[in-house]
C-alpha cells in the first residue's frame, strides 16, 4: 500500500518547479493580483520566483526562502508565496524521508495555501482562470500533503488527501497555457498505472477502478514536460531518472539516459544532496568505478562537514562503494574494514538494517574477518544478517550456510 501511494499521489501534484535564467524584476512591474487572470503565468512573478527555486533545488534554503517570504508579504492573501515555503520545507525531507522534523511547518504552510486558494476558488466565477488557478494549487497542496501522510504511514490520510488533489486536479483542466505542467500529471500516471501491477502484482485488485495507462505514452510525455514545462521541468527530470534506472532492467538503452540526466541535475544542483545520491548509485550500477571512487569519497567529506541533507542515507551508498572497491578490486583489507563498518553504522543510525547496502556490508566484512581468522567476528556479522535479512534476500542464505559449516571454528 505504501509503494501504490508514494506513487499515485505525486501524480496530481508538483506544479511550481522549474529553474529558468534569473534577473530581479523592479517591484513597480510586479502585478496586482486582481489585475491578472493567472498570478502564475505573470512574467514577472516567474522572474522572481525563479531564483528562490534555483536556490531550493541547490539545497540554499536560506536564501530560497527568502525569496518566498518576500512573495508572501507583496501577496498575503495568495496561495503562491505558502505554497513555495511548504514545497522548500518538502525538499528538506528529500534526502531523508523519515526525518520528522520539518512536518509541522511544511503542514503549516500547505494548510495556508489551502485555505488562500479554497476563498479564490469559492469567489471566482465558474471555470475562469482564477479559479483553475486556485484549482492548481489546491490540488498540489493536498497532493503534497498525502505524500506526506503515505510517507508516516498514515494510509487513511493519505487516501483522503489524494482524492482531493485528483478532484481538483479535474478542476484544472481545460486551460491551454498550463497544459504541459498538466502533461506531467498525465505521463506519470500513463507510466505507473501500468509500472505497479507489473511490479507488485498484490496491488492489481486496487487498480481496477482506474482506466489504463501507456508506459512508452507516459514517458514521452514526461520527455516532452522536460522540453516546453516551465513549473514541472525539474520535477519531470527527477522522476525519468527513476524511470529510465527502472526500464534500464530489461531494456539497457535507458541504463546511459538515466545516468546522464542525473549527471545533469547533479552539475546544475551541485548542493542537492538527493540528486547526488541518485548519481553516485547510477555511476555504480554503469561500472564507472573511477568516478564512483570520486564521488563517494566527496559525499563523505560533505558528511564530515555536515553539509545539508548529507547523513546516513548517502553515507550508507557511499561507504559500502569505497568498502567494497577495496575489498573486491584492491584488497585492502583495512581500508575495506574501515568503510565497510563505517556503512554498517550509517545503516543502523538510520535505522535501515533491512538495506541492500547494509547487509552486503556485513556479507564482506564476514568474508574479511573469515580470510584474517578472525571467527568469531565473522559469526557476529553473520548472525546481524539473520536477524535482519528477508529470507528470500541472497545475503540470508549466504549467512546460514556458513554458520552451518563453520560451526566447529566458533568453539
Amino acid at each position: 500500500m505504501k509503494k501504490l501511494l508514494y506513487i499515485l499521489i505525486p501524480l496530481f501534484s508538483l506544479f511550481y518547479l522549474s529553474p529558468f535564467s534569473y534577473q530581479s524584476a523592479n517591484a513597480q512591474d510586479l502585478p496586482h493580483p486582481d489585475s491578472v487572470e493567472m498570478l502564475i503565468n505573470s512574467m514577472a512573478i516567474q522572474i522572481e520566483a525563479t531564483q528562490g527555486l534555483n536556490d531550493m533545488y541547490n539545497f540554499d534554503f536560506r536564501s530560497a526562502e527568502s525569496q518566498f517570504k518576500w512573495i508572501k508579504k507583496r501577496y498575503p492573501k495568495h496561495p503562491l508565496g505558502y505554497f513555495l515555503m511548504g514545497l522548500s520545507n518538502f525538499w528538506k525531507m528529500m534526502p531523508n524521508e523519515d526525518i520528522k522534523t520539518y512536518d509541522g511547518v511544511f503542514n503549516k504552510y500547505m494548510d495556508s495555501t489551502i485555505t488562500y486558494a479554497e476563498d479564490i476558488f469559492d469567489k471566482a466565477e465558474k471555470k475562469s482562470p482564477k479559479q483553475i488557478e486556485a484549482a492548481f494549487f489546491l490540488s498540489a497542496a493536498y497532493a503534497f500533503k498525502g505524500r506526506l501522510e503515505s510517507n508516516r504511514r498514515n494510509w487513511t490520510a493519505a487516501t483522503i488527501a489524494g482524492k482531493r488533489a485528483l478532484n481538483y486536479l479535474e478542476d484544472a483542466r481545460g486551460y491551454g497555457d498550463l497544459s504541459p505542467e498538466l502533461l506531467f500529471g498525465d505521463g506519470l500516471y500513463n507510466y505507473y498505472v501500468e509500472w505497479i501491477p507489473e511490479n507488485y502484482g498484490e496491488l492489481k485488485p486496487i487498480l481496477w477502478f482506474f482506466k489504463d495507462g501507456d508506459k512508452a505514452k507516459g514517458i514521452k510525455q514526461l520527455e516532452e514536460v522536460t522540453a516546453e514545462g516551465f513549473y514541472t521541468k525539474t520535477e519531470a527530470q527527477t522522476f525519468l531518472v527513476r524511470i529510465y534506472d527502472s526500464e534500464s532492467k530489461t531494456d539497457p538503452t535507458y541504463r546511459a539516459k538515466a545516468l546522464n540526466l542525473s549527471e545533469y541535475l547533479h552539475t546544475i544542483y551541485p548542493k542537492n544532496a538527493f540528486f547526488h545520491r541518485q548519481y553516485l548509485k547510477l555511476l555504480y550500477l554503469n561500472g564507472d568505478g573511477n568516478k564512483t571512487i570520486e564521488e563517494s569519497k566527496k559525499a563523505l567529506e560533505l558528511i564530515e562537514k555536515n553539509a545539508f541533507g548529507y547523513e546516513g542515507t548517502i553515507g550508507r551508498y557511499a561507504a559500502f562503494f569505497l568498502g567494497s572497491h577495496s575489498f573486491r578490486a584492491l584488497r585492502n583489507y583495512e581500508d575495506a574494514k574501515k568503510y565497510l563498518k563505517q556503512a554498517v553504522e550509517f545503516g543502523e543510525g538510520a535505522d535501515a538494517q533491512d538495506s541492500g547496502y547494509y547487509l552486503y556490508s556485513l556479507a564482506y566484512l564476514g568474508q574479511i574477518a573469515h580470510i584474517e581468522k578472525d571467527y568469531m567476528a565473522a559469526k557476529g556479522y553473520y548472525e546481524k544478517i539473520k536477524d535482519h535479512a528477508d529470507r528470500k534476500h541472497s545475503t540470508k542464505k549466504e549467512a546460514k550456510e556458513y554458520l552451518r559449516k563453520n560451526r566447529k571454528l566458533f568453539k
